[in-house]
């Protein structure tokens, strides 16, 4: 017998990644961002199989030289734990730490981990739509929520806890979850791998009567949406902020895209 499974796309394609310069470099000085963590082979425009090709190309040949036109620059030991702003952070840290271990509700962070996994691949999937983001903006927040006020996490802070490193990323990524919706409802065009299910060609479009395209391919609004978006998380629950990055395409004009 022979079952032939479907093959789709993963869900890493959220099509972002912190910007950085040629020498792979953030904006802030000394943070470094290899592979699909950073825009620059994947963004809006990745290729398949790019995953291992961009971590490779990163790890191998560009960081290795590339990271000391930094290092150079800086002088051993400089950089120590005496700073404010380390201490600032530790306590933020320690205290969250403290707060989750505290809560000893009844669902456990898997339970988390799943049911909102399940809510952003159904709403904000490969195939999107108003409804079912809007549905997601306000899921989320609910279960925020939930997870702050009734997660049991065992053991403790102290030596090894799986459990909580695990509870502390998930905390992460229901915050990260709501960003992704924000994102995906403000924009109404389909490019990419972001797809508005009201957004597409369709028989009655000429482009589709002409030939230049078919019915079901993304329709993009480049009239409107040429420009990368940056968003800026604030407090948790709290609408973020969009800030705009203009695209000016001068050697390649964007076009509608065309398997024919």
């Amino acid at each position: 017998m022979c079952i032939r499974d479907r093959i789709y796309p993963a869900v890493h394609y959220t099509m972002g990644g912190l910007w950085v310069d040629y020498n792979l470099m953030s904006n802030l000085p000394g943070l470094h961002v290899l592979g699909e963590a950073n825009f620059s082979d994947h963004g809006a425009n990745r290729l398949g199989a790019s995953a291992l090709m961009q971590g490779l190309a990163d790890g191998y040949f560009v960081i290795p030289s590339t990271i000391a036109v930094y290092l150079t620059d800086q002088k051993p030991g400089s950089v120590t734990t005496d700073h404010a702003e380390f201490k600032k952070v530790e306590n933020v840290v320690k205290d969250r730490l403290k707060s989750l271990l505290e809560i000893k509700g009844t669902r456990s962070v898997d339970s988390f981990h799943r049911e909102l996994g399940l809510l952003v691949w159904d709403k904000c999937g490969m195939a999107r739509d108003r409804a079912g983001l809007e549905h997601a903006l306000k899921r989320i927040p609910e279960i925020r929520h939930e997870f702050w006020t009734n997660v049991r996490i065992p053991g403790s802070a102290s030596g090894l806890n799986s459990e909580l490193e695990k509870a502390g990323r998930v905390a992460d990524f229901i915050d990260f979850a709501e960003v992704l919706c924000h994102d995906a409802l403000e924009r109404e065009e389909s490019c990419g791998g972001h797809f508005r299910t009201e957004h597409q060609f369709t028989e009655s479009d000429p482009q589709v009567q002409d030939g230049t395209t078919q019915s079901g391919e993304a329709k993009r609004h480049d009239d409107n949406y040429q420009y990368v978006a940056a968003w800026e998380h604030t407090a948790p629950g709290e609408a973020p902020i969009l800030h705009k990055e203009e695209l000016n395409f001068e050697e390649v004009k964007p076009s509608i895209r065309s398997y024919k």
